[in-house]
Formats: C-alpha cells, sequence, structure tokens
C-alpha cells in the first residue's frame, strides 16, 4: 500500500492541479529520488502552481526566480561588495539559496546565466570569487520552459538537460476538471497546510533507497541504454541517465507501495528520464525515439 503521507500529500496537490494525478506522482518521484525537475508546456498549465504547492505542502523554503534574456548569473548566485566598514568584500547571496527553487522559463535566459546552475544542481554547492558556499538542505530545482519554436528562447545545452532527471509534461486538463476549475474556488494565493517536513522527506528519500532491483531488472535497464546508443549515435544515454532510470524507477515503486522494481516501473519513468537527453528536437520526435527503444526491449526477468 503506498505511504500515508505520499496519499495525503498527492490529495492535496490535486486539489490545486485537478485532474492531473498521475503528472503529480511522477514530480513527486523526482523530488524523493532527489532529483531536479524540467517541466515543459505551454504557458498557463500550471506548473507554477505546482512548484508552490509542492514546496508549501513539504514545508520547503521557496524561491520563484523569472529568467529573462538580460539576466547574469550574479543575479542567480549572489555577488562579493566591497565593505568599507569591514575594509574586505562581503558576499551577499541571491536567491539559490532556498531549499526548493523554481528557475521559471529558464530557456529565456542566455546560456551563460543557465550554466550559473550546473555546480549548484550537481554538487549543491556555488563557487563565487573563489569562495564556495553550501546550499540548504534539500536542494531541489524545478525549471520550466516554454516550448523550443516559441521566439525568445534559448536551447538548453546538453550538459544542463543532463541535470534534470525528469522532464514532465502537465497538459490541457480534461473537460470535467476545467469546468470544475472555473467553478471552484481561486486557489492562487491559499496557504496549504504541511503534509510533510524536512524529517518525513528525508525518511521517504531514504526509502528510495531501500527498494530492491534484481539483477534481470538491472538488464533490461542496461539494455535499453545500450538501444539508445545505438539509435542516437553521440547522443545515447549516459551512465549518469542509467542511474537516474534505476532511482526514478525505485522512487515510483516506493510511491505505489512496492519494495520492489518491476519492468512497469521502467517503462513508466523512461520516457520522462531519457527523451530529453536523447534529443534536442520537439517533443513528438522524443516521444518516437523512446517508444522505439522500449518496443525493442523484452524485459526477461
Amino acid at each position: 500500500m503506498p505511504n500515508e503521507n505520499v496519499k495525503i500529500l498527492v490529495n492535496q496537490l490535486e486539489q490545486v492541479l485537478l485532474g492531473k494525478k498521475h503528472q503529480i506522482m511522477l514530480a513527486l518521484t523526482c523530488i524523493f529520488a532527489k532529483g531536479h525537475l524540467l517541466i515543459e508546456d505551454q504557458p498557463g498549465m500550471g506548473k507554477t502552481s505546482l512548484s508552490h504547492a509542492m514546496a508549501q505542502s513539504m514545508s520547503l523554503s521557496y524561491q520563484r526566480i523569472q529568467f529573462t534574456s538580460d539576466m547574469l548569473p550574479a543575479d542567480i548566485l549572489g555577488v562579493s561588495i566591497f565593505d568599507k566598514q569591514q575594509t574586505k568584500f562581503v558576499f551577499h547571496p541571491g536567491p539559490i539559496f532556498k531549499q526548493m527553487i523554481l528557475a521559471d522559463e529558464i530557456n529565456r535566459a542566455s546560456p551563460k546565466t543557465q550554466s550559473s546552475l550546473l555546480e549548484a544542481m550537481a554538487e549543491k554547492q556555488i563557487t563565487v570569487d573563489g569562495e564556495t558556499y553550501p546550499l540548504p538542505t534539500p536542494f531541489f530545482v524545478i525549471a520550466t520552459q516554454n516550448p523550443s519554436e516559441q521566439s525568445g528562447t534559448f536551447p538548453l545545452p546538453e550538459s544542463q538537460l543532463d541535470r534534470f532527471m525528469m522532464r514532465l509534461s502537465i497538459g490541457y486538463p480534461s473537460p470535467d476538471a476545467e469546468m470544475a476549475m472555473l467553478k471552484g474556488q481561486d486557489l492562487d494565493n491559499v496557504v496549504l497546510p504541511q503534509c510533510l517536513n524536512a524529517m518525513t522527506l528525508s525518511e521517504l528519500q531514504q526509502k528510495v533507497d531501500t527498494v530492491t532491483a534484481s539483477d534481470s531488472l538491472l538488464k533490461y535497464i542496461l539494455a535499453l541504454v545500450n538501444v539508445s546508443r545505438e539509435l542516437n549515435e553521440g547522443t545515447g544515454l549516459s551512465p549518469r541517465a542509467s542511474k537516474a532510470i534505476l532511482k526514478a524507477a525505485k522512487s515510483w515503486a516506493m510511491i505505489n507501495g512496492r519494495n520492489y522494481v518491476v519492468p512497469e516501473d521502467v517503462q513508466t519513468i523512461f520516457p520522462l528520464v531519457a527523451e530529453h537527453r536523447m534529443t534536442q528536437a520537439n517533443r513528438l520526435q522524443g516521444d518516437v525515439i523512446s517508444s522505439i527503444i522500449l518496443n525493442k526491449v523484452n524485459p526477461i526477468l
């Protein structure tokens, strides 16, 4: 059976994002696996609402950073300013020093600004003027981006895309859900009750690590990765992606109340972990590639 805290959290988030239980569970899969999440969708789909609701429900400090074309790395990380009284440079932390960061419309910023997040996402620290500063624990980046065909966007470099464990699309609500949204209360400014605290979140993350995967299951993941390398010479899935597939599959299994991974767990999360790593093209091409890979490999357990 799913963890009771997780059930309560999912139900609460579903009040904010009506009719999107599957997408909510996938987003939480990424968080419980200690991964960063990239949400790509049209404006107005609830990307910001979901991230803010998750931060509130899990009692995490939260900061939304609006990325623009004229933004500089110092606008995110912080800057050292000379203090006359102390006769030395004093570091003034930027908005990145929160437990959950919403990098809103990340692909509207220049590649130089985008790359300022690389160290933070990989090592949970930043370096400014030769000094290293640790970031809060836990630390998550949820980035949103508009479809690449929209004007005023810069493609995310491969090194940046690879730092995101999963890429998620929320999609349009069903007619019934949209009708309920129009009839219901405006939840944009509602303060949500806390479902988890930092300790409970840490326990759930540790529980993910205890989920087991058989050797046959690991061979299945490796077979999928090898096919991706054959189909996308030079842009196949990296060893980091292999680890991300396993970790996300364990997290999905845990959310669904199991302490072991089955092939269906891998098949559910594989497109979200793999597609953004294999192609810079549009989502349709990514969908086609992941479907081909899944169809080429039969799990034998």
